[in-house]
Parts: C-alpha cells; structure tokens; sequence
C-alpha cells in the first residue's frame, strides 16, 4: 500500500465524524444566522436584514439579561472550582469511605435540572419551604429566597452549584490522583508540611483539571436556562432573567426572527468571553 493510499484510508476514518458536524452543527449555524435576518413563521419568511438584531438591543430587559447572565456565570463558576477542590483534596484523603462520600457528592448531577429547580422552588417557599421551616425552628427569621429582587439570582446560583459541584469534583480527584507519589514522598523528605504539599504540588499539578473545571462551569453558566426557568421563570421582574430566558421569551411570543437573532448574540456572546479566557488559561499552562 502506497502513501497516497494510506492517506485516503486514513481520511476515510474521518469522513463520519464529519457528516455528523456538518449535519448537527454546521448547517443548522448556517441556517440560524441567515434566519436571523428575516421575519420568519413555519410557513413563509421575509428578509429584513439586520432590522432583528436592532430591535433585540432595545429590549429593556437586556441590559439586565446581559449583567446577570455574567453575575451567574463567574459566581457558580467560581463556587464550583473553590468547593470542587475543597471536596477533592477531602475525597483524596485517607478517610473510610471515601468512594461512598464520592457516590453522595457526584449525586446531585444526576438529576434532572428541571427537578433539581422544581423541588428546590418548593424548599425555599417563603412561608411554607423546608428550608424557611428549619430556620424558624431554629428562631431564626425566614428569607424570601426567590421573591426578593436582592438575592433571587444568587439563590438560584447557589442550587447551580449544588448540582454541578460533583463534576467539578470529579474532574479535580482525576487531577490529584494523576500526580506521581513520588513527588510527595520528595516533598516530605525536605520537610514540606500539608499546606506546602497544596501549594507546591496539588495547585499547579492539577493546573489541567482546574482549567477544565473552569472552562464547562463559566460556559455552562453563561448559557444557563432550564434551572433559572423552573425556579423564578425570570422574576421577580427581570432580576433573574438571563440571556437564554429572554431569547425563549421571544420564541414564547411568537417573535422567531427575533428569538433566532437572540440566540446567534447569545453565541457569540458565550465565544467573546469563554475563547479568551480559554487561550489565556492554555496559556499559563505550557508556561508552567
């Protein structure tokens, strides 16, 4: 078998992968960006050019769409990688039981998002809620949890972290657990201590798992819909209205060009902040 021949049977190999990327992915960006400048139903379109894109930015909501969808997205990310690490290095501890205590953390992430928003709705009732109950037994006052303007969003945030910290978990335990025990052995023949153990090996020998922990948290926050929609539908107002729950509102109202415009800036929106920080983390990896 020649070269060339080896070359085709090779790319052969890639030739699935790229009919379903093509099919899945490719056509439909391709569509929903032309389908972004029309006026469009099921049965007809018209093309209007940008005239979507201009009625979306003056949406009242969107400024707020646009701030609270970055509030999100850093607050469970970074929730996420701090209480992910903490409960790695706990996990990766000699304690009894530890592959049990893995099962319970990894839980949460199993369950369905719509749910996980639904039961936890239900908890933080502000007069009938599990957890307002608990703290009145406690003699503590009640909270509004999802009615106040103040902390609604942060409420949500924190039943985000819940179900996703296991995976932020999981992916910190693969980390740690790939450092070589020589190197602790070394570490403890100088006279390294716990603490120095974290410093000089787990934080930057676990540098590609944070970074992955990082990347799946900040885009999984900034294109967050279904828990928000299950525990607020937006509200109070628009204080828990992010991007995503606004392009659904237009699909709701029957506004599909405009919904389909929303949805391209929510695209490139995830691009314009994850692929920077992406490079920039890459970055500081090969330089380590």
């Amino acid at each position: 078998m020649n070269s060339g021949t080896k070359n085709m049977y090779s790319y052969a190999f890639l030739i699935p992968a790229t009919i379903i990327y093509t099919i899945l992915f490719l056509v439909p960006t391709i569509m929903s960006l032309f389908f972004s400048l029309t006026r469009w139903t099921l049965f007809d379109w018209q093309f209007i050019g940008f005239e979507n894109y201009l009625n979306f930015f003056s949406e009242p909501s969107l400024r707020i769409g646009f701030k609270n969808t970055l509030i999100y997205a850093f607050t469970t990310m970074g929730l996420k990688v701090i209480i992910g690490l903490l409960l790695a290095l706990f996990l990766c501890s000699k304690i009894r039981n530890k592959n049990y205590l893995r099962s319970v953390v990894f839980f949460p992430a199993l369950l369905s998002t719509i749910a996980v928003g639904v039961v936890f709705k239900s908890m933080m009732h502000p007069t009938l809620g599990l957890i307002n109950k608990t703290l009145e037994a406690l003699s503590i006052p009640g909270i509004d949890w999802l009615g106040n303007p103040h902390i609604a969003l942060l409420s949500v945030a924190l039943v985000d972290v819940w179900k996703g910290v296991g995976i932020a978990t999981v992916i910190f335990i693969a980390g740690i657990m790939a450092i070589p025990s020589e190197y602790y052995e070394a570490l403890k023949i100088d006279g390294g201590n716990s603490f120095q153990e974290f410093v000089h090996l787990v934080l930057p020998l676990s540098r590609p798992a944070m970074n992955t922990v990082i990347i799946l948290a900040l885009i999984g926050g900034l294109r967050t819909f279904d828990l928000v929609w299950a525990m607020t539908g937006g509200g109070p107002g628009f204080t828990t209205d992010l991007l995503a729950s606004i392009v659904y509102k237009q699909y709701a109202g029957g506004f599909y060009g405009l919904a389909t415009a929303g949805n391209v800036l929510l695209f490139l929106f995830v691009g314009l902040i994850a692929f920077p920080i992406f490079k920039l983390l890459n970055r500081k990896e090969v330089d380590l």
